[in-house]
């Protein structure tokens, strides 16, 4: 059975990025359905699987991370508008048997991803 996990770490910090908000939602055409919106643990992971078994289904998702409020919260001065605020993430999942694994590496400047295992 496949599942959709993500993790964020904290570039800037060397660390995990505990407590920040993700939103996770299905794209179907220029519509976003909101599905999920939760905080990252201690370790920087949701505590359960974004997607899995009857939710788990083909389809276009968008993932947001709130990297501003995040840094704000850790006590990182940022300008106004900050450089980075929320940073969206569309993705494919075309097998829901697969394990698709969203992670985020970010800073206030700057932000990577791929798909991971």
């Amino acid at each position: 059975m496949g599942k959709l996990t993500t993790h964020v770490l904290d570039t800037m910090n060397g660390c995990p990025a505990a407590g920040m908000a993700v939103r996770l939602y299905r794209m179907d055409l220029d519509a976003a359905e909101p599905l999920q919106q939760l905080r990252l643990n201690h370790d920087g992971r949701a505590d359960r699987p974004l997607l899995d078994g009857a939710t788990m289904v083909p389809g276009r998702y968008r993932l947001v991370f709130s990297v501003a409020p995040y840094f704000r919260d850790r006590g990182v001065e940022l300008p106004e508008p900050p450089f980075l605020d929320e940073v969206p993430l569309d993705f494919g999942i075309a097998d829901a048997a697969l394990h698709y694994h969203v992670p985020l590496l970010a800073s206030p400047w700057s932000y990577s991803t791929y798909r991971g295992s």
